[in-house]
């Protein structure tokens, strides 16, 4: 018998992935989107889970408009701490595994442009709404005493929602020059990439598998493990002004990226100047180069032209 994944948040840029890679690994697959669960209604969630009663729990449903959160804090607090907590508890009640996603904003960015990447002990900091109802996200999850894995990841691209490499390329569509902020560094990553990694969290290595990109590293031993990872794309940081000259690169595009900084371009919620995530956890599953998760994203939107 196949193990049954439940998905939240299961129409996002990250829950379309992790359905779709989820199916094709055989699982089978009970997939909610935000029409079909309201993860803020406690109830409704415990029924649903507990009516499905999944192996596993993966939680993709999140208020993601970081900008939108410091003027709606509580609708922010409501999807990204409190629905949190809510799926949390319905997954240990049924004995289903927890795989819940988080975000690089949970940390303040103050480190210098060459520093270390923050590792998983490194304290937290949110400077913006959404960090901090994220970081109560993952509190909550804690909290609820059941079997989980807490994610946090970083500049997330892929087909299925919008993103900083979509939204490039739409630009270079309509524009020969564009300005790209050189004082934000962090760890670009491709949902595809991501989804994977998130179901060796969920069940454990398969078929001989290991780590996400299919060396060896994380064993079956990483379902039993507890707590938080950092799951991003490898490589060197890079800034979303040399992000976006890759795009540019591997996608042809004859648009050129302009340096600017953070504060010629403010916006509402403050931006960690530094996000770059590495993990210390051996058991972590290691994603592959960003750069080949770029070129997995441009192959897979000709597809979906």
């Amino acid at each position: 018998m196949s193990p049954r994944l439940l998905v939240t948040g299961a129409h996002g840029m990250l829950g379309r992935d992790v359905v779709r890679i989820a199916r094709a690994d055989g699982h089978d697959v009970v997939a909610l989107a935000r029409a079909e669960l309201d993860v803020t209604d406690a109830a409704a969630v415990s029924a649903a889970i507990s009516a499905a009663a999944p192996d596993a729990v993966v939680n993709c449903a999140a208020w993601t408009n970081v900008d939108g959160a410091e003027s709606d804090p509580d609708g922010a607090a409501a999807v990204n701490a409190t629905a949190a907590g809510n799926v949390a508890r319905a997954a240990a009640a049924a004995g289903a595994r927890l795989v819940h996603v988080s975000t690089d904003y949970v940390f303040d960015g103050a480190r210098a442009a060459d520093a270390a990447p923050y590792v998983e002990s490194d304290p937290t900091n949110p400077q913006s709404v959404y960090g901090r109802t994220k970081l109560a996200g993952e509190q909550a999850v804690a909290a609820a005493g059941g079997s989980h894995a807490i994610v946090r990841s970083s500049w997330l691209f892929g087909v299925g929602g919008p993103n900083f490499a979509a939204t490039m390329l739409r630009l270079a569509a309509e524009r020969d020059e564009i300005s790209v902020v050189t004082d934000q560094i962090g760890c670009p990553t491709a949902t595809a990439d991501l989804a994977r990694a998130l179901l060796t969290l969920a069940f454990g290595a398969g078929d001989g598998d290991g780590a996400a990109d299919g060396s060896a590293g994380a064993g079956a031993g990483v379902r039993a493990a507890q707590g938080v990872f950092h799951v991003a794309g490898s490589g060197p940081p890079v800034s979303w002004n040399a992000f976006a000259a890759e795009i540019f690169r591997q996608a042809g595009a004859a648009c050129r990226v302009l340096p600017c900084t953070t504060a010629e371009m403010p916006r509402p919620a403050p931006r960690p100047a530094f996000s770059a995530l590495a993990s210390a956890r051996p058991e972590t599953p290691v994603l592959p180069p960003w750069q080949d998760g770029l070129s997995d994203f441009l192959e897979a939107r000709k597809v979906h032209a």
